[in-house]
């Protein structure tokens, strides 16, 4: 299972025009059929409404909400893969604005799986 830590403040992203924030993590790697794929493997939704204690998320140990897998068959060992940290903001009126940030990139290599049932 693949679990990871979030640490984030996202109250700098709120204003007066802000409802709310699409918070997700992303998974990315390269295979020889596709240099960019991209699997979202956590999400949050983050309102202006809860408060300011609501923004900041520090969590240990999430565990993703969706699997890691690509969809093409080639499979993950022995690739690289970058974890990214995005939102995109949910104003009251106006433009969504999508893929805003990238916070924290962390390469690892997947080398064996086992399945837990």
């Amino acid at each position: 299972m693949l679990s990871f830590d979030i640490d984030v403040d996202l109250q700098p992203a709120f204003h007066w025009n802000i409802k709310q924030l699409f918070v997700f993590v992303v998974a990315s790697y390269e295979t020889k059929k596709n240099p960019v794929n991209q699997v979202v493997l956590w999400d949050k939704i983050v309102e202006a409404k809860d408060g300011p204690d609501n923004m900041i998320i520090k969590e240990k140990g999430v565990f993703c909400k969706y699997a890691l897998i690509d969809q093409r068959g080639g499979g993950l060992r022995g690739k690289n893969v970058t974890l990214s940290l995005y939102w995109d903001h949910m104003p009251l009126t106006g433009f969504l604005v999508s893929n805003c940030h990238a916070r924290f990139f962390i390469s690892f290599s997947i080398s064996k799986f086992s399945i837990l049932l």
